[in-house]
């Protein structure tokens, strides 16, 4: 691993818990990871960590092989060779954009200053307003220029906080697709911190999920939405609700009883002695309920929110339950109405229902550990058996 984070603790003489709490996951060159999570969960803190900004308190962090911080040692920041960008920009106003990316490369000659400028004006497609001033510039456009900034001295890894917050929703997506595209032409290693997850989806390959100084799953996109570690990363990564279940077995078939129907021919399912008498929590997104008028399950609708291609729907079922569904644009009912839905759902993922709800505590073993651990255990002793 290029950066490698192993049991990192940053703790402050004030404050009662760790604001980074034995954390650990790695980054393979040229990689874009991204740390998400609600505010106060400490993703800036690591990431200042990673800079040498903050001192570590227990753990390590090494890069590219060698120690840089750990309880003994601190390397100093300007000796990281690092690069950050902030939300902020941090642009200097009575400078041009050249000379904005020039001002980190003094140490070179003037003829190797300004092919560098040119390159990396040339990767954030900036190379026309070589002689703008920030002012003339849009947020976007701001925004490239500190990323060229940060670039130009060739860091060997980039840090980026928050860097298109001060941005509008639909900007802030496209840039980050940009960025992205920036990074991997430039063959950049970087860590990135955002609150936003589709920020985080668009511009990371491997994204981590912090809650209260921990990090709950270190994983791709895809593996985070699907088959989340614990409840919280269930609950935080797109939407969907717990809703009760029970399991069991017919003709050597996992069926799944939840309120919207029964699952059957479902994948990754645990076997029913997994949890007490078969009974469990399963995680029901809102892409796993479809809108059906024929459907004999009917749910109220009590919200709606229009996304322009559809709505997302929040609808109460006949049992007191809710559950979340995103239905085609076209589909407009109204509040109060009820409709057919039933449930598509390739792979369940489930929950011991001993859990709360608002699980913030990383268990010993995550939720859904528990039961695929104890299931393995019961297939193998099946298989063992004449």
């Amino acid at each position: 691993m290029f950066l490698n984070v192993a049991q990192l603790q940053v703790r402050y003489p004030d404050r009662a818990r760790p604001s980074v709490d034995a954390v650990s996951f790695g980054l393979r060159a040229g990689e874009v990871g991204v740390l998400i999570g609600p505010s106060g969960c400490g993703k800036t803190t690591l990431l200042r960590a990673v800079a040498g900004l903050e001192r570590v308190t227990a753990g390590e962090i090494r890069l590219a092989g060698a120690v840089v911080s750990s309880a003994s040692v601190r390397v100093p920041p300007e000796s990281r060779r690092i690069g950050m960008v902030f939300q902020d920009y941090a642009l200097f106003p009575h400078l041009s954009v050249q000379d904005n990316v020039r001002f980190g490369l003094h140490h070179q000659a003037r003829s190797d200053q300004q092919r560098r400028v040119r390159e990396v004006l040339d990767w954030v497609g900036l190379a026309s307003s070589a002689q703008r001033y920030p002012h003339e510039l849009s947020g976007g456009q701001q925004q490239r220029v500190a990323l060229a900034r940060a670039l130009a001295p060739a860091p060997q890894l980039l840090l980026l906080d928050e860097p298109f917050s001060n941005l509008d929703v639909e900007l802030r997506e496209r840039l980050a697709l940009e960025v992205r595209g920036i990074l991997k032409a430039a063959n950049t290693t970087a860590l990135f911190v955002t609150h936003d997850q589709m920020e985080a989806f668009a511009i990371g390959d491997v994204i981590g999920v912090m809650s209260e100084g921990r990090l709950h799953q270190w994983d791709d996109a895809y593996t985070l939405y699907h088959r989340p570690a614990t409840r919280f990363v269930a609950d935080f990564i797109g939407h969907g609700v717990f809703t009760p279940a029970t399991l069991r077995e017919v003709n050597n078939q996992i069926v799944v009883s939840t309120a919207v129907g029964e699952l059957t021919d479902v994948a990754e399912c645990p076997l029913p002695c997994a949890f007490t008498a078969g009974e469990c929590d399963v995680l029901l997104r809102a892409d796993d309920i479809v809108h059906d008028d024929d459907a004999p399950v009917k749910a109220e609708i009590l919200r709606k929110s229009f996304r322009g291609s559809e709505f997302l729907y929040t609808l109460r079922l006949k049992t007191g339950e809710t559950v979340m569904a995103h239905v085609p644009s076209h589909h407009d009912h109204t509040l109060g109405e009820w409709i057919g839905i039933r449930a598509e759902v390739d792979h369940v993922v489930t929950f011991n229902r001993a859990c709360p709800v608002n699980h913030h505590e990383l268990c010993s073993m995550p939720c859904a550990a528990h039961a695929t651990s104890a299931a393995q255990e019961h297939l193998l002793q099946r298989q063992e058996k004449p």
